[in-house]
């Protein structure tokens, strides 16, 4: 079998250049607390990422993977998390369908809300885009107030500020959800 040639660039960490606006930042998030088929969560999670290039998102630059126990119920397994800034054509309705058919691809079931899952991608912010565009809420509604998402944010780009106000380390430092978030080397 032939490799997607952009494969291995998955698995390395990808840094900011300096030419990236991160006012023009399209901002995806990554979860996983069921690994489903694939020998753990971190797998799952790289196999996800390396299915981005198909449809039509480019990965710019990407976080650590962090762990944090499960929310609102610990006892469920613990999540593994991150973030990438990607480069894509898809308008964010567009963008949304995308991810949903990857996550679709991973066996995401949609029943109870934070139940474990083998794949939860959100959109988290689609540059400086705030308010209701249809069904989609830019920026996501919560994303600010989970360390889970705004420490990954903030590893990466520390001086992006949500769309709706606050720099990623601030934000990050004032979380209120999964406070135990923390990247795994």
């Amino acid at each position: 079998m032939e490799k997607d040639p952009g494969e291995n660039d998955v698995r390395a960490s990808v840094e900011i250049d300096d030419a990236l606006d991160l006012d023009s930042a399209v901002i995806v998030a990554l979860g996983c607390n069921d690994k489903g088929a694939w020998a753990d969560c971190r797998e799952a999670l790289e196999a996800a990422l390396a299915r981005f290039r198909s449809e039509g998102i480019d990965i710019v630059a990407r976080s650590s993977w962090w762990a944090s126990a499960a929310w609102p119920d610990p006892t469920d397994p613990p999540f593994l998390n991150g973030v990438v800034i990607v480069r894509t054509g898809h308008e964010p309705h567009d963008l949304m369908a995308a991810l949903g058919r990857i996550e679709e691809a991973f066996g995401r079931q949609r029943g109870m809300p934070n139940a474990p899952r083998t794949l939860d991608l959100d959109l988290i912010a689609y540059g400086r885009l705030t308010g209701m565009l249809g069904s989609l809420v830019v920026p996501h509604p919560r994303a600010a107030e989970r360390r889970f998402v705004m420490g990954p944010i903030a590893e990466i780009a520390p001086t992006w500020r949500h769309p709706d106000g606050g720099r990623a380390e601030e934000l990050a430092a004032s979380a209120s959800v999964g406070i135990d978030a923390a990247p795994q080397r």
